[in-house]
């Protein structure tokens, strides 16, 4: 039975077979639908640059699609069964093969799947699951040492593994872009087999392009005590074994050392934390992903114009307490409200009302800040992290960094990108207000 199917590396006839220029898709079987005995059994997402849309499949629907697509109209197909991992990757020519592995049990739970022969019915299937210790969970509280979720930190068991599932979700991107068709920087050529599966993030841990020598390299802003840094370690090193080293930056030293002590405890040699800021941040290797969760304020600038700066791969941001602009604009209130003129009337019936201005800022930091790496040739999302009844803080940037392939598509990118900046521009001077990431690309 198949539990997950993941299409990546679109071939030219992509929008043609399929109606819109899709760059990859993702199929999970979904158990409480199967269970149900309802012929949409499968929930497909597909995704083009800037937008996804639902589909449901059926059983004999999805083995169709797969016989129609996989090696054709993508390049890279990965499915999943409860027992193996099929890979079906095709070259430039139109070749095709097949790979096969095995999965162990490890294998099987660091999936992700949504079903699975000993998930209870209805049961949400986690990267990191409940039932199954995972040490650095126990030790910061979240489980048992039996590996049960304690209840009063179950929203932060889902917040961090939603998150696994966007760096999940990146890796054949950033894997792509790290190793440039065939080769990373700085190494030797891998195998084409290995160079082949690289495309596709389910592939990674048994054909990943990262090496020992050149490991897939993340840096954490604003770690905090680095539930996030330590989970994302676990994932990649531990359940995927990707080569990895992550940096976590904090100000506390205290929290600082507690990580320290941590890493060592686990033998986690590629784990690394530094007491310092995101405006002096400095690494001996430029990072591939930076991630930021919940950096207050113009942290989130700071951290997002580091990224821009550095050319990382790939940004995954989820903003917190956005003041600068609601700040800016408490002072923009028409006359009678005691404040200054509004700079666009448009806007005074959303500033006049403090709780609707603060949630309306907060929305404008963010779609700036979307905007403004599009401009710097990211191809961006704004997707809800986790759901609002567990925090308000729930959306998250996810940025990947383009890769434009020739001068005719450069061409367009460069249009793009500048009327991405040009919606930044527009919005803040119609608000009146300036912004952080805006002034620091500008700097």
């Amino acid at each position: 039975m198949i539990l997950t199917v993941s299409f990546s590396k679109p071939a030219k006839c992509c929008q043609e077979a399929l109606g819109r220029p899709y760059i990859r898709v993702r199929i999970r079987r979904n158990a409480a639908a199967a269970l149900r005995e309802t012929a949409c059994a499968y929930d497909a997402e597909f995704f083009t640059e800037k937008q996804a849309f639902q589909r449901k499949f059926s059983e004999k629907e999805l083995d169709a699609f797969i016989a129609a697509h996989a090696g054709t109209t993508f390049r890279s197909a990965v499915m999943r069964t409860e027992t193996e991992e099929i890979t079906v990757l095709a070259n430039r020519r139109g070749e095709k093969k097949e790979l096969r592995r095995p999965l162990h049990v490890q294998d099987a739970k660091g999936a992700g799947c949504c079903a699975g022969g000993s998930a209870r019915p209805g049961k949400k299937r986690y990267i990191l699951q409940e039932g199954v210790p995972v040490p650095f969970l126990v030790k910061l509280g979240v489980m048992t040492a039996g590996g049960k979720v304690v209840a009063q930190r179950y929203d932060k068991f889902r917040q961090i593994n939603r998150f696994l599932e966007f760096v999940d979700d990146i890796l054949p991107d950033v894997e792509r872009l790290c190793s440039g068709g065939n080769r990373l920087s700085g190494e030797n050529s891998v195998s084409d087999t290995r160079a082949e599966a690289a495309g596709s993030a389910e592939a990674a841990g048994s054909a990943s392009a990262f090496t020992e020598a050149r490991p897939l390299r993340i840096a954490d802003f604003g770690c905090g005590k680095s539930y996030l840094t330590f989970a994302i370690y676990y994932f990649l090193h531990e359940l995927r074994h990707i080569p990895v080293e992550i940096t976590g930056l904090d100000l506390k030293e205290d929290v600082i050392a507690e990580c320290r002590e941590l890493a060592q405890e686990f033998g986690y040699d590629s784990l690394h934390f530094s007491v310092g800021d995101i405006a002096g941040a400095s690494y001996e290797h430029e990072p591939d992903i930076i991630i930021t969760l919940h950096a207050c304020d113009t942290a989130t600038d700071y951290a997002l114009h580091y990224a821009v700066a550095h050319h990382a791969k790939a940004i995954l941001s989820v903003p917190c307490c956005q003041h600068e602009l609601n700040l800016q604009l408490g002072s923009a209130r028409h006359p009678e409200d005691g404040g200054d003129c509004v700079p666009d009337p448009a806007f005074a019936a959303l500033l006049r009302y403090g709780i609707i201005r603060e949630r309306f800022a907060a929305l404008a930091t963010d779609a700036v800040r979307a905007s403004l790496l599009e401009q710097e040739g990211y191809a961006v999302q704004v997707l809800e992290f986790i759901d609002m009844e567990h925090t308000p803080k729930n959306l998250l940037i996810r940025a990947v960094l383009k890769d434009t392939g020739n001068e005719r598509a450069a061409a367009g990118e460069r249009k793009a990108a500048g009327l991405a900046g040009a919606r930044a521009t527009e919005l803040l001077s119609r608000l009146g207000v300036s912004q952080s990431l805006r002034g620091l690309l500008q700097g």
